[in-house]
């Protein structure tokens, strides 16, 4: 099951492709070349594991091959929402890969490899500093290290300005004051997302502006890596229905073409993966179609595939279904918090996950304050995710099951009460640490064990059916509207939890699988 059925497609016929080429949250993703492969990062935020990595041969199809951190700092052992790893950027130099990010609480920091399907380096905390965000790095042709970064308004108290600071050749450390390059608060307000690039004698700083939901993608030139620099936009909605268009990675294939990869926020989805063309006019590029000449291209939905010297590659995706055969968890999930032992198992039970419901955090009530949710990416505008949970748990001592998270969550979930096994559809809207779950409806059940399924319609909207034995499935509760979480889009999964007002230990829910289909 994990070949994963292909719910979104970016492949067309007459090697053509459609945009998004992923249809599903990975956050201001960087791209870098080597060789004839191509690995993709992006933002996780809160979530662990941390910085997905994904392969592709073509820019177009991609699987996930790995995670660059296994752990994040001890503050992430409780949830932190919309905090922690903010926009990477992904670099190859000197047989070496970097990923640098700004936690935009506590500075820089820096994972090395020389192989990304392999082991990364711990993290290393390249410069303290509050309110840095997407910070990039950059090799010279003279073997100067520099670091370009933008700043979060929340913690620094400016925005709309973009800073350059010379950093030692290995990445480890700045050595001098980082320098105001460009201000955009008069015609690139929020302007952020920096990735820095050279180009036959000038530097280019790609940098969007104007906003993640109507913003545009804002080229810098200058001859001197400090400027001044000139400016222009490059990319802009126009009249296409793709907004944004935001931060992304300047690629150039093995044969020398142009593109660029970028995302588009799309709630509750999240930042969905677009590919663009470009062509490079009078120095400057120009991204998607510029049907008008006045260099300021707009997104395409479908296009003649990259020419990259290989030819019968396979169609990828993301991976989504898991039928819990291996050792290991699938690379498509993450935790809401930093893993702990103890959690989970693969092999009390063969080819099934079995989840130890966790006792709730301190001041927590409800699944907003877990840690331990096992979540995935939406995959696609529309699907339907299904599993099947056996629960063994005390009465009253909690409940486990699936769900769709966000800034408000809902849930299908077997619990035992004094009567017997129950079936809940529960939500909330409003969630914080205090706060309760409302029950949408309840349905006894004469065994502790269901089919649970959530259908999710093109644009959000969530339907909740369950069976048992070999009856067809039924609607219960009413629907539920996704949103998106923190900084990120919608996700689904599965959950097992303790009640806050138990003081019975143990017991455990079972799941045989977890599928996505159309």
């Amino acid at each position: 099951m994990r070949g994963s059925p292909r719910v979104w497609d970016p492949n067309l016929d007459d090697d053509q492709y459609q945009n998004p080429i992923i249809y599903a949250d990975y956050s201001d993703p960087d791209v870098v070349r080597v060789g004839d492969d191509y690995f993709m990062t992006a933002s996780s935020f809160n979530a662990v594991p941390a910085l997905p990595i994904l392969h592709s041969r073509d820019l177009v199809n991609w699987r996930l091959v790995n995670h660059a951190i296994d752990e994040l700092p001890p503050a992430f052992d409780r949830p932190q929402h919309g905090n922690g790893v903010w926009a990477p950027s992904f670099n190859y130099h000197d047989g070496t890969f970097y990923i640098f990010y700004g936690d935009p609480d506590r500075g820089v920091y820096v994972t090395k490899t020389d192989d990304p399907r392999g082991e990364w380096s711990d993290l290393y905390h390249v410069h303290e500093a509050e309110g840095w965000i997407d910070t990039a790095p950059f090799w010279d042709d003279d073997g100067n290290a520099y670091l370009v970064h933008a700043f979060a308004k929340s913690r620094a108290g400016i925005n709309s300005v973009l800073h350059v600071a010379p950093m030692a050749e290995d990445g480890t450390h700045l050595t001098g004051e980082s320098r105001e390059v460009f201000d955009g608060h008069g015609d690139h307000p929020t302007i952020e997302g920096p990735k820095l690039y050279k180009r036959d004698g000038y530097y280019y700083i790609f940098a969007p502006a104007g906003g993640v939901s109507d913003g545009w993608q804002t080229v810098l030139r200058s001859e001197d890596i400090y400027g001044p620099y000139e400016d222009r936009i490059v990319l802009s909605q126009g009249d296409t229905d793709i907004n944004g268009p935001h931060q992304g990675a300047w690629v150039t294939t093995n044969r020398g073409e142009d593109w660029f990869v970028h995302f588009q926020e799309e709630d509750p989805y999240g930042r969905i993966v677009h590919l663009q063309p470009v062509e490079w006019t009078d120095g400057w590029p120009v991204i998607g179609r510029d049907e008008d000449g006045d260099g300021t291209g707009e997104p395409v939905r479908t296009h003649e595939k990259p020419d990259v010297a290989a030819d019968d590659l396979p169609t990828m995706v993301p991976q989504t279904s898991d039928d819990f055969e291996e050792a290991r968890l699938g690379l498509q999930w993450q935790w809401h918090g930093n893993p702990q032992h103890g959690w989970y198992s693969l092999t009390h039970r063969p080819d099934a996950l079995r989840l130890f419901p966790q006792a709730p955090l301190d001041g927590a009530d409800n699944l907003w304050s877990a840690p331990n949710l096992l979540l995935q990416k939406f995959p696609a505008p529309s699907f339907t995710a299904t599993t099947e949970i056996s629960c063994e748990l005390e009465t009253g001592a909690g409940h486990g099951g699936l769900l769709v998270m966000g800034e408000e969550y809902a849930y299908l979930g077997v619990r035992r009460t004094a009567d017997g096994p129950e079936l809940v559809q529960g939500r909330n809207t409003a969630p914080s640490d205090g706060d309760t779950d409302a029950v949408d409806e309840r349905v006894q059940l004469q065994c502790s064990s269901a089919r649970l399924r959530a259908t999710v319609e093109d644009g959000g909207r969530v339907r909740f059916a369950y069976a048992t034995g070999d009856s067809d499935f039924e609607s219960i509760g009413a629907p539920f509207q996704a949103q998106q979480g923190r900084w990120i889009g919608a996700k689904i999964g599965l959950f097992a939890v303790q009640s806050a007002a138990s003081t019975e230990a143990g017991g455990h829910c079972d799941f045989d699988y977890f599928k996505i289909e159309e």
